[in-house]
């Protein structure tokens, strides 16, 4: 109200025109008009008393704020609604007053409904202006666009996503583009981003999505355990954001938001054949950005301030990237085995039904138990197959599994080779040589019971007989007929009888 009391005394005590007194005050001769004819309006004399302050004085010259003398106060919409749809994608202040129109048609007009809702916005909650100190926080996010990728052969289009970074000192960003938004593509971003910047933050501040946080929390969030494996790799933390506060990681949200303005305006009428390519491109805007935009609030460039602010207090790299692991959740089955995306690893047989927890990287299976490594297998294909650690086994499954064909072999042959031939005998009339090697086995067992010399002599009774299995052997141990030669057939006499014509009647 300074200016009201101005042109007034100018107008009063003065005997200045309109004109004169807008080339004072620099106010257009219009709104120098207004205040005069309002002020004599409202009955008040002049000079204006010192009890009436400002606010009383613009309260009987202009009434209630937006609200004109002699007019009805236009339907009021609710300001709050609006704030909350323009948090979505494509709505805008146009919009929702066209909205707003159709249902009020004499309500406000749009640069009035604009107005208003500025005017509301300044009874928000205000906002709290965080400080960031040197290499203390790196924000990371994806964005929520993606860079189409075509496939040559196929023609198919496949989307890119757009993982960025920000240090929260000088601003300096960086952003890569990633296949998919899943845990392996979320740490490689962040390997890429830690050698983009020479060295490790104090924290790592990401949203609370699935891929970095598994429960969410105000107060104790719980941080994938991979995540964490690679924050404790670089000698960072992570700090999740608040569930639904994003002005935690503003940082971010603004590197985005440019990102998706300015990166992607640039490259929305550029075909990209492969992700490298799509890189390259980004690599080349974000230089752009961080090297050739000066800050005006400092004067100088993102990269420049980041050697200055950044840079020094940066943790050094580790001598080897984080390679990437996952872990999963397993139950040991009878057979003393884990499956792992079709392929089954070994852990000992006495954590048979205990439930552990893989680590998974691509050459490796590690389990744990706890704290416990019990087991480390070279990863395997996903083909069905089982890797089997014989120090994994039971005593009696390992000896079995230490029988081999050409053992079986081996130990018939130092018996005897009465019994090395009674073992290719039975192996040969089998339709499949697999399914004789327990009959061997349970005949080359019974040496210990009855010895090699008698099992030995089995074996002659049994070639001699014909016998081919298990059984018939160990029957010939127990009744001692390995002891007792087998009866030669008698030579038999011809037989002469009348009835019998005899090999001549045919002659």
């Amino acid at each position: 109200m300074r200016d009201v009391r101005e042109v007034m005394r100018l107008y009063r005590e003065g005997g200045q025109a309109v004109r004169e007194i807008a080339r004072l005050s620099g106010i257009a001769r219009s709104t120098v008009r207004e205040m005069i004819a309002r002020f004599e309006r409202s009955g008040l004399a002049w000079p204006v008393p010192p009890d009436i302050a400002d606010a009383e004085l613009e309260r009987r010259l202009y009434g209630a704020p937006g609200v004109k003398p002699g007019r009805r106060k236009q339907p009021e919409p609710d300001w709050s609604v609006v704030a909350r749809e323009l948090k979505r994608k494509h709505v805008t202040l146009q919009v929702l007053w066209e909205e707003y129109v159709a249902e009020h048609p004499d309500g406000y007009r749009y640069s009035r409904f604009c107005d208003l809702f500025r005017r509301w916005e300044g009874r928000l909650p205000l906002t709290m202006r965080q400080s960031h100190g040197g290499g203390e926080k790196l924000f990371v996010d994806y964005a929520g666009d993606t860079v189409p990728v075509v496939d040559r052969r196929t023609g198919e289009v496949r989307p890119a996503h757009l993982f960025v970074a920000v240090m929260g000192g000088s601003s300096l960003s960086f952003a890569c583009a990633t296949w998919t938004e899943q845990l392996g593509d979320w740490i490689e971003a962040h390997n890429a981003a830690f050698a983009f910047f020479g060295g490790a933050p104090q924290l790592l501040v990401p949203d609370n999505a699935k891929v970095a946080v598994i429960k969410a929390c105000r107060y104790d969030p719980m941080v994938n355990r991979s995540y964490t494996d690679m924050a404790r790799h670089y000698g960072t933390a992570v700090l999740p954001a608040r569930p639904r506060r994003p002005r935690d990681k503003a940082k971010v949200e603004a590197c985005v938001g440019i990102v998706e303005r300015w990166l992607l305006g640039r490259l929305r009428n550029r075909i990209f054949y492969s992700l490298a390519e799509v890189n390259a491109a980004v690599a080349a805007c974000m230089a752009d950005l961080n090297e050739a935009r000066v800050l005006r609030q400092y004067g100088k460039t993102r990269r420049q301030l980041f050697e200055e602010v950044d840079a020094p207090n940066l943790k050094p790299l580790p001598a080897e990237p984080w390679a990437h692991a996952e872990w999963k959740r397993c139950r040991v089955g009878l057979d003393y085995h884990i499956a792992i995306e079709r392929h089954h690893y070994s852990v000992p047989c006495r954590f048979a039904r205990r439930e552990v927890e893989a680590r998974i990287t691509a050459r490796t299976v590690e389990v744990f138990l706890g704290s416990e490594r019990i087991a480390v297998h070279m990863r395997g294909s996903g083909n069905g197959r089982h890797t089997t650690i014989p120090e994994h086994m039971p005593s009696s499954h390992r000896r079995y599994g230490d029988w081999t064909p050409a053992k079986i072999r081996e130990e018939a042959q130092r018996i005897g080779p009465m019994l090395s031939l009674l073992v290719e005998k039975i192996i040969e009339s089998r339709p499949h040589p697999e399914q004789g090697y327990r009959s061997c086995l349970g005949i080359i067992g019974l040496a210990k019971r009855f010895g090699p010399e008698r099992l030995e002599a089995a074996a002659l009774r049994a070639l001699e007989i014909q016998a081919r299995n298990y059984p018939s052997v160990k029957s010939i141990l127990e009744k001692g007929l390995d002891r007792i030669p087998a009866p030669k057939s008698p030579e038999r006499e011809p037989i002469l009888h009348t009835n019998i014509r005899g090999s001549r009647y045919y002659h």
